[in-house]
C-alpha cells in the first residue's frame, strides 16, 4: 500500500489556491492515553486543521520544550509503543481523510528498522515523516524506502543555516520544508520573530517545496503574522498545553477544537493583510 505524499501536496496546494496558509497541528501519540490521543488528533482535524503531525514520544526530546517533554513523559509512562503511533495515524486518517505525518527523532526508527517503519506507516495511510535530527548526509537509506512507499521526507531548516546548506536540505526533502522560526526548543513565545520571514525567503529562493513555519506560534494573531509569508503554520506546544491544562478529557477536546478554530481563522486572515 502506498503512502499519502500526494494527499499532503494536494492539501498544501489547495490552501495556497484559497489564498491562505495551511494549518498544521502537532500532538504526541499516547497523550493523555492512546485512545485519548487518537480523539485529540481527530478533534483538531475536524475543527479545521489541514494536516496533523503525530509525535512519537521520546525519552530525551532534546529539541522540545517543557510542555511537549511533559506530554511525552506521560505517554511513555503509559506504555506507548510505535504500534500505537501507527494506530493513531491509521484511525485519524481513516476518520477524516486528511494527511497525517509522524514527527520523530531518528533513533526509534533506526532501532525499529527503516523498511518496517516505512512499510507500516504507508499501510496506516501516513503521508510522511518529519525527521528533525537526521542529517541529510545520512538520510539516503531512509529516503530510498520513503520514496518506495510514497512517503514525504520533511527536513528542518533553521535561521543559522547558510544558503548553501538550505539548498542541500531542500533538494533532499519532499512534501514541504519545516522552517524553525526561532533558534532553540519548541514552545509558545510572545513573538514569533522577524527571523522567520527572512528564513522563509531564503528557503524559497532554493526550492519549489512549500515552506511551513513552526516553533513559537500559539494564537490567532501569531498565526496570521506567519501566514502572511509562509505556506503553512505549524502549532504544537499550544495544543499540548490546552490538553495539559484541561480538568478532564471532554474539556480537553473542547479546548482543542476552540484553539483550532481560532488558528484556522488566523491563517485565513494573514493573507488579507499580506
Amino acid at each position: 500500500m502506498s503512502g499519502n505524499i500526494a494527499l499532503l501536496s494536494d492539501t498544501l496546494a489547495r490552501a495556497k489556491a484559497e489564498g491562505r496558509a495551511a494549518l498544521i497541528a502537532y500532538l504526541p501519540a499516547g497523550f493523555p492515553t492512546v485512545e485519548g490521543g487518537i480523539e485529540a488528533v481527530k478533534a483538531v482535524l475536524d475543527a479545521g486543521a489541514d494536516v496533523v503531525e503525530v509525535g512519537l514520544p521520546h525519552s530525551d526530546p532534546v529539541l522540545d520544550g517543557p510542555v511537549i517533554q511533559t506530554a511525552d513523559d506521560i505517554a511513555l509512562r503509559g506504555g506507548v509503543k510505535i504500534a500505537d503511533v501507527m494506530r493513531t495515524v491509521r484511525e485519524a486518517h481513516a476518520a477524516t481523510g486528511k494527511p497525517v505525518l509522524v514527527m520523530t527523532y531518528w533513533n526509534p526508527i533506526d532501532r525499529y528498522g527503516v523498511e518496517r517503519f516505512t512499510a507500516e506507516l504507508a499501510e496506516a495511510g501516513g503521508a510522511g515523516c518529519i525527521l528533525p535530527d537526521l542529517p541529510v548526509e545520512e538520510s539516503a537509506v531512509w529516503r530510498e524506502h520513503a520514496g518506495k512507499h510514497a512517503l514525504a521526507t520533511v527536513f528542518v531548516v533553521a535561521p543559522s543555516s547558510k544558503d548553501a546548506r538550505i539548498a542541500t536540505i531542500a533538494e533532499a526533502g519532499s512534501g514541504f520544508l519545516y522552517a524553525a522560526s526561532l533558534m532553540g526548543v519548541t514552545g509558545t513565545r510572545a513573538s514569533v520573530g522577524a527571523q522567520a520571514q527572512d528564513l522563509v525567503e531564503r528557503t524559497r529562493a532554493t526550492t519549489e517545496l512549500p515552506v511551513c513555519v513552526g516553533l513559537g506560534v500559539s494564537n490567532a494573531e501569531q498565526a496570521a503574522e506567519v501566514a502572511a509569508f509562509a505556506d503553512g503554520v505549524i502549532v504544537g506546544s499550544a495544543f499540548v498545553k490546552r490538553l495539559l491544562d484541561a480538568p478532564d478529557a471532554a474539556a480537553g477536546l473542547e479546548a482543542l477544537g476552540e484553539l483550532t478554530r481560532e488558528l484556522a481563522d488566523g491563517v485565513r486572515r494573514g493573507r488579507v493583510s499580506a
